[in-house]
């Protein structure tokens, strides 16, 4: 027997006989309290054995239910709906309870409009089955492990800034709070650990963070239990972080435990940590069969210990109902639940590719128009600077310029990484930005990269526009899923609803030579090139990089979209092209109203042999293009500038009149951009081509820094191989 009807039977039972477990405290609610909660439990408890009948029946795809959390309900009841909530995948209650403080919401409808995976799904539009409510100011999560913990932070910490300097489409209010609930399995997760240090690391220096974590304590993940006490061993005495426990079961003990916690956060401004005890019904989810791996003593008592049958106590004890008024309630819920499921397995469903994919975009928005600054406002800002821009620069002083720039003419451009503020970057990319703006607007973080994306994320959610920083390629990879799995994601499964557009800087790729190995020199982004709706920019000098970040910027703030700007580290002092001193690469400064829009491609020369790179690409092969006219060869450059989506059309339309293409690729020959390019051209064109990439290998330090990839030499070399072929 399906251990939720073993459940439902039960709870009928034991209210008919006044069977109840023992009170777990001694707080107490209004009548109309207590109903409402209960209300919004049974409405949970019952979309949760709705969904497992609708997978049985295939009109229903995911069944990780709340059954057992019903507490969260309590929590909802105590905080404001315009607390931002970002949700453990248990909280169903949570949703239903906010529901029934917003006027106009329809829960049951909602909710199994998602279990049908219909597209008339409110929050995803039918991609997924996921919590999540723009009215609700719930965004939607996805099933990584404690990935919404860091951006949770980072929107609380974007609450004190927007009342400094407040975003144009600003959306929590100056008084609220964040809310992030997690499972006990959860709490262990490094990007969980991370935000706890963040969080606490932030209050400790008394930084403002409105943040209420929720860890809801079933005692299990999956089938590894946890060990007793060690949530609270763990977090009763973390400096910065204010614990509050209370019994998850009894609706008055949470909902006490919540208000006292809530209003600590929001009157002091720092984070607190509700630990609620609660129990899991009905396993992991509805192909999870805990009888295989749990003594029966274990679920069953969890089963006598239903938060239901607890609420149930309280309402008959305090004379809010009777078992029948108990009953009724229930029952109505489970009749709602099976009249709606009936009406929504009818509603329409993604059928093409273009339905699945049609919010990976967001849409754009509206931003307010702004002149810019006057010329004094500038003139001040830039002091000195301002005169060197009459005379050519090197790429890390015209990207800081255009940062300058932009957050001279737009407030909600915020900075964050470690090191960017007071030393002005590893490379001093943002030198002087700190004394420009201030610590409010150029953030130094700690060292944790998944921290400084979720923060990024985060105040994404509030109007922000933020502009994080990883000091290496190669320490991204301690942190792409808050890329992959959330930045990226969250306009897909909210249907657009919900974005947080940002502008990522890297400092990447290789030939460093005096300082590297493979973790200063990364040849490889592969990782960001698969992420759907991501955009990749990678510039090769400092006049496309000012215009190109300005693009990025803008694509940003009013296309709200993701982009990543892959700045190549040893371009960013380049001077030289061919000979010591002759100021090859150095740029002037654009103007600030020039950008390069994305798609656009760049040419120099109109030779029939067409090199097709970017990066330090682009430079050995000027190099090289040098010498194959030397040898009778006449080639044109092909900067892509823009790697992620393909410049498709730029791309053919640079090729046209060319013979043969050499693709030139600093990356490693398996999983780099060569391999889309041959591709790209095996289907759009019937030039010959070929391609010199980087050996599959890390970079070494020392003399063979850069022994691994393409060279001026080897460019020259594969490129009279191909003209000179048949």
């Amino acid at each position: 027997m399906d251990r939720a009807d073993v459940v439902d039977a039960t709870f009928r039972r034991r209210v008919m006989a006044g069977d109840f477990p023992q009170a777990a405290g001694t707080a107490k609610l209004s009548p109309q309290q207590a109903v409402a909660i209960f209300r919004a439990q049974c409405l949970s408890r019952n979309l949760d054995r709705r969904s497992r009948k609708m997978q049985a029946e295939g009109q229903g795809y995911y069944t990780i239910g709340s059954s057992g959390h019903e507490g969260m309900a309590a929590v909802a009841a105590a905080l404001r709906p315009d607390d931002m909530a970002f949700l453990h995948y248990r909280d169903g209650a949570f949703q239903t309870m906010r529901a029934s403080q917003v006027p106009g919401s329809t829960p049951a409808w909602d909710m199994l409009l998602s279990f049908a995976t219909s597209v008339e799904d409110p929050i995803s539009g039918g991609r997924h089955k996921v919590l999540g409510s723009k009215a609700l100011m719930i965004p939607p999560q996805t099933s990584t492990i404690a990935s919404h913990l860091p951006k949770a932070v980072g929107a609380a910490y974007s609450i004190g800034l927007a009342r400094r300097h407040a975003p144009a489409h600003r959306v929590l209010a100056d008084d609220g709070l964040v809310v992030c609930s997690f499972g006990d399995a959860s709490a262990n997760h490094s990007t969980a650990q991370g935000a706890f240090n963040t969080a606490a690391w932030t209050s400790y220096q008394s930084i403002p963070l409105p943040l209420l974590f929720v860890c809801e304590d079933n005692g299990i993940g999956i089938s590894t239990r946890t060990p007793a006490g060690w949530i609270k061993a763990n977090f009763a005495q973390r400096p910065g972080l204010k614990y509050f426990a209370a019994s998850g079961l009894d609706m008055a003990e949470a909902h006490a435990a919540a208000r006292e916690a809530a209003a600590y956060v929001r009157a002091r401004r720092k984070p607190a940590f509700l630990h609620l005890s609660t129990v899991r019904l009905y396993g992991h989810a509805g192909s999870d069969l805990q009888q295989a791996y749990l003594p029966k003593e274990v679920f069953e008592g969890w089963e006598a210990d239903d938060p239901l049958l607890h609420s149930a106590r309280h309402l008959i004890e305090s004379g809010a109902l009777d078992a029948a008024g108990v009953l009724a309630i229930y029952e109505n819920t489970e009749a709602q639940c099976a009249r709606v499921a009936a009406e929504v397995i009818t509603r329409p469903r993604l059928q093409t590719a273009e339905q699945v994919m049609a919010s990976l975009i967001p849409a754009g928005r509206v931003c307010p128009p702004g002149n810019g600054p006057t010329p004094e406002a500038r003139a001040q800002t830039f002091g000195s600077d301002l005169k060197a821009m009459d005379s050519p620069q090197p790429m890390a002083k015209l990207i800081n310029w255009a940062l300058t720039d932009a957050m001279l003419s737009h407030d909600e451009i915020v900075m964050m990484g470690e090191d960017v503020g007071r030393k002005g970057g590893v490379y001093g990319v943002s030198q002087k930005l700190t004394e420009r703006f201030g610590p409010d607007r150029v953030i130094d973080t700690l060292l944790d990269e998944q921290s400084i994306l979720g923060l990024a994320i985060g105040m994404a959610h509030n109007g922000f526009i933020p502009v994080p920083e990883i000091q290496f390629l190669a320490y991204l990879h301690n942190a792409e899923d808050q890329i992959r799995g959330e930045a990226a994601t969250l306009p897909f499964f909210s249907n657009g609803q919900f974005t947080n557009p940002m502008v990522l800087r890297i400092a990447g790729l290789g030939y460093q030579k005096g300082f590297g190995g493979h973790f200063h020199n990364d040849n490889s982004f592969a990782v960001l090139r698969d992420i759907p709706g991501v955009i990749i920019a990678c510039p090769s000098a400092g006049d496309d990089a000012a215009m190109m970040l300005r693009e990025c910027l803008r694509l940003a703030r009013e296309e709200q979209r993701v982009v990543v700007f892959l700045e190549p580290i040893a371009l960013y002092p380049m001077r030289d092209l061919l000979a010591e001193k002759d100021g090859g690469w150095l740029r002037p400064s654009p103007a600030p109203d020039q950008r390069i829009a994305l798609g656009e491609v760049g040419v120099e020369g109109d030779g029939p042999l067409a090199i097709l790179t970017y990066g330090n690409g682009r430079y050995l092969s000027r190099q090289a293009q040098v010498d194959l006219r030397e040898q009778g060869i006449a080639a044109r450059v092909i900067d892509l500038r823009w790697l992620a989506p393909l410049p498709v059309e730029g791309i053919l339309a640079a090729l046209e009149g060319a013979e043969k293409v050499l693709i030139v690729d600093e990356c490693r020959q398996i999983g780099s951009l060569s391999e889309a390019l041959m591709a790209l051209l095996s289907e759009h064109s019937a030039l010959p081509h070929a391609r010199i990439a980087a050996e599959d290998s890390f970079i070494a330090t020392g003399p063979a820094y850069a022994a691994t990839m393409p060279s001026r030499a080897s460019i020259v070399a594969a490129a009279r191989k191909l003209w000179e072929g048949a």
